[in-house]
């Protein structure tokens, strides 16, 4: 082929090293944890079920419940691998294409609107070669995390299982990868990218879930109709689908190539659903005002999400004793995470620490906005007029810190009403929770402070606390490791007497992690 044929994606392998370079800490961590949660699952799964008797118990009753089904879908196999797949194969391949898309988004679409994107194409770069590049880094990524959990359980649950559920968490996190690059070809922002992309994932999600409420054997049509439903249907360690890979790879294939046609219709910088102009007069008035109009629709579908998945396990903890059945093992595990009150209050207590440990990602999100902001030299036009610094951060503060209790709030709201009562021991167990949230909330507000270049590793600080409390008891580490995490410190509710102290150091110690984190802010230079 002729040079003018490679013209459109020259400079590849240039942006694709570059963007590997970027990412050389996010992906691997990224890749860990997700490949990290089912493969140690595997062990925890064969220790708390350790005979056909169990495992097959196990899967009888999970199938039987629709609440369960509706979380991680049916059980189509009851060895340790097809329990691993069940457990664990729907949220690692949410997870992976919640990766997916975030590379995509941040190769493509965040360099467009930076800026970045037009100095490089002014050198020798085609038109396609950033999109390339950006699938390119996904396609690396999700092949290493398919690696990994092929790897991580081939040993001991056999190749051919363990080869069609890596492939498909891999496959799941490419499709969804080139959904995000069809959507940054739509947007002018990055940000509504990932927001519209996130919104087709959860799309997929909540189709799964009803299609798999609806039916014991998962062979609904809203099922089959989400991308979710189809990695579920390759039934690794379950008489292996290998033909729905083939769907996968059919749909990211179609997907992608709609993305290079419309890269190659537009401008850079430019979109094809270009953003509506606001009104001709100002409607907002201080910092404050435009923190809550660049962060409500987040909140909001953070609130949504919140009080539906708080009615979804307030159902389940009446059922709680059966899940369990007579485990002694899975009992332990529920009473390490929701304390010893009986099983029913130690279920809601763990749901009730969960909540609190995915609201501190909603709040690290909430906090970096306004690094996001900075780094765009949004700010910077702001902040030479007459707002102070203190102020516009207490803006996008305000929002991350009560946008949390608010979040949680409603948590505690869902969960009563899926019970069938209790709401102020309910409210309690979840606002608990809340001065652990701001205690990781306040070592992101400290870093954008003081090292803003080091701001991802808020993101890794809310990772590991959500690590050691959802896998850490399951893998019985010892309880001073589990007290690492703020969360660890903090009574189990409901059930037990109030014990207040832990409540109030993390409070302080929250508000003194903010205050340091405003005058670091106020004595730096802004990013240029």
């Amino acid at each position: 082929m002729t040079a003018t044929a490679f013209a459109p994606v020259a400079g590849t392998g240039t942006l694709l090293r570059l963007a590997l370079r970027r990412d050389r800490i996010v992906l691997p961590l990224w890749i860990l944890a997700v490949g990290g949660m089912v493969v140690s699952g595997a062990g925890s799964l064969a220790a708390l079920y350790d005979t056909d008797a169990a495992r097959t118990e196990l899967a009888r009753s999970m199938t039987a419940n629709s609440s369960m089904r509706s979380l991680y879908g049916p059980v189509f196999g009851d060895s340790v691998g097809g329990l691993v797949a069940w457990r664990f194969g729907t949220f690692a391949a949410v997870l992976a294409a919640v990766m997916s898309l975030i590379v995509v988004v941040r190769h493509t679409r965040e360099e467009e609107e930076t800026g970045r994107q037009e100095l490089l194409s002014s050198a020798v770069v085609g038109r396609r070669a950033p999109l390339t590049a950006a699938l390119l880094t996904a396609l690396a990524a999700n092949a290493a995390l398919a690696l990994l959990i092929t790897a991580g359980l081939a040993t001991h649950q056999g190749m051919g299982g363990a080869l069609a559920l890596g492939l498909a968490v891999g496959g799941t996190g490419v499709l969804f990868g080139t959904t995000a690059a069809i959507v940054a070809q739509l947007t002018e922002s990055a940000r509504l990218a990932k927001g519209l992309t996130v919104w087709v994932l959860g799309l997929a999600f909540v189709l799964r879930a009803a299609g798999d409420a609806g039916t014991e054997d998962g062979g609904s049509v809203p099922t089959w109709l989400s991308p979710i439903g189809w990695a579920e249907h390759v039934r690794a360690f379950a008489g292996e689908r290998w033909w729905v890979l083939g769907l996968i790879t059919l749909a990211a294939s179609l997907q992608a190539a709609v993305a290079y046609t419309l890269a190659g219709r537009r401008d850079i910088g430019m979109s094809f659903l270009p953003t509506r102009p606001g009104p001709g007069t100002g409607t907002v008035a201080t910092a404050g005002g435009l923190a809550w109009r660049l962060q409500r629709g987040g909140l909001i579908g953070w609130s949504a999400g919140f009080l539906l998945g708080g009615v979804v396990f307030g159902r389940m903890a009446s059922g709680a004793a059966g899940i369990v059945g007579g485990n002694t093992q899975a009992r332990e595990i529920f009473e390490r995470m929701g304390g010893q009150s009986g099983l029913t209050d130690a279920f809601l207590a763990t749901m009730a620490g969960m909540f609190g440990m995915i609201a501190a990602l909603y709040t690290v999100g909430a906090v970096l906005r306004a690094h996001g902001e900075e780094t765009s030299q949004r700010a910077e036009p702001l902040l030479a007029n007459a707002v102070g610094r203190i102020r516009w951060l207490a803006g996008h503060l305000l929002i991350a810190f009560g946008g949390s209790a608010l979040i949680m709030l409603l948590a505690g709201v869902g969960l009563a009403a899926g019970h069938g009562g209790r709401l102020p021991a309910l409210l309690g167990a979840v606002l608990v929770q809340v001065p652990a949230v701001w205690t990781v909330a306040g070592v992101a507000v400290v870093l954008y402070g003081a090292v803003p270049k080091a701001t991802a590793a808020g993101w890794g600080v809310a990772g590991v606390c959500l690590a050691l409390g959802w896998i850490g008891p399951a893998l019985d580490l010892p309880e001073t490791m589990l007290d690492l995490s703020p969360f660890g410190r903090l009574p189990k509710l409901p059930g037990p007497a109030m014990h207040w102290p832990p409540v109030l150091v993390l409070t302080g110690l929250a508000a003194g992690l903010v205050t340091a984190g405003l005058v670091s802010f106020r004595r730096r230079d802004l990013l240029s």
